[in-house]
């Protein structure tokens, strides 16, 4: 179990973006209107004076199919019979979602059980693997970074902040709790102290940002989910995303292809080349633009070129460069 972090008034400060202000991680959450889930709906589970939310109550942002098999998957429960099972076991990972909540609670508390007993890899730690990363909104309405739960076990009961300055009316402040990288998710609950006030806040109904790639957009090798691409420009584009970074598998596939076009997203960011080889990109690329095309007439495609392939002296790159694909 880690040691929380004890959070006063002097400490809980944080530097603004530029770095020439500093603002204290204390935004006013308001009305919650964006909040479509009530918290009087919600049954709380009252053990040794934590009230526990159940995060299936309210939702998460980051997942494109409510049909899954597994509640914390990214894949629907039906791409199982036409995805490989490469992709498949890797869409169990809970990479890109997030859940949100407001609370006047001076500590915050998670529960929850992985998937996988595997906790870190090798060039990856356990909070970014398996870790909780938990951000708090501040007086202008950005999400800043609080802390991060480090597993040492598949089952984990932790506290993972305590000690909040309340704000000068007892108010709530909105949080964002980010899900494991690499890593499934079976049950997850939210836990505050039993008389605070919790609102749980449904996923945002903004038409998402929709990434599909590699290893790198699955997360690898963040330090925590908070970090990965897709976390980063959720916050700074004020908007929803969903992450189908496959590691080592996103190589433009029709099956997947499939179920992209079932989304209904603001853009698709295709990241794909790191996966990929020379054939590949031949015989994929222009298959899959084609296919989002017939399905979104205007939606962007965003194609991301590998940064292996930009000029440079690597030889064996200038000696096999990647052919440029033009859609005419």
């Amino acid at each position: 179990m880690m040691k929380p972090i004890k959070i006063d008034r002097r400490n809980f400060l944080i530097s603004s973006a530029g770095g020439a202000t500093t603002l204290a991680i204390a935004g006013m959450l308001g009305d919650i209107q964006q909040a479509t889930a009530q918290a009087d709906n919600l049954r709380a589970k009252i053990q040794n004076g934590i009230a526990w939310y159940n995060v299936e109550d309210w939702g998460v942002e980051g997942k494109g199919w409510t049909e899954t098999a597994r509640y914390f998957d990214r894949l629907p429960a039906k791409a199982e019979k036409s995805v490989r099972d490469a992709v498949w076991n890797l869409s169990r990972h809970s990479a890109g979602m997030l859940t949100q909540f407001a609370t006047n609670s001076p500590s915050i508390h998670v529960r929850y059980k992985l998937l996988s007993a595997n906790l870190a890899m090798p060039h990856m730690p356990a909070t970014g693997v398996s870790g909780i990363d938990l951000y708090a909104e501040n007086e202008t309405g950005q999400l800043r970074w609080l802390q991060v739960v480090k597993p040492g076990s598949q089952e984990i009961t932790t506290q993972i902040v305590s000690g909040i300055d309340p704000l000068s009316d007892n108010a709530n402040r909105k949080y964002a709790a980010y899900l494991p990288l690499y890593n499934g998710v079976d049950s997850l609950e939210i836990g505050v102290e039993e008389k605070s006030a919790f609102a749980p806040i449904a996923p945002r109904s903004d038409k998402p940002m929709v990434f599909y790639g590699t290893s790198i957009m699955h997360g690898a090798c963040g330090s925590r989910p908070g970090m990965s691409i897709t976390a980063i420009l959720g916050r700074r584009l004020n908007r929803p995303t969903i992450n189908l970074g496959f590691s080592g598998n996103g190589k433009m596939e029709k099956a997947v292809g499939d179920l992209l076009c079932e989304l209904d997203p603001c853009v698709y960011a295709i990241d794909c080349l790191p996966n990929m080889d020379a054939d590949l990109v031949k015989q994929n690329t222009e298959p899959l633009v084609r296919q989002l095309r017939e399905k979104h007439a205007e939606t962007p495609i965003l194609l991301v070129e590998d940064r292996s392939f930009t000029p440079c002296r690597c030889n064996q790159i200038l000696a096999n460069p990647t052919p440029m694909i033009r859609f005419d």
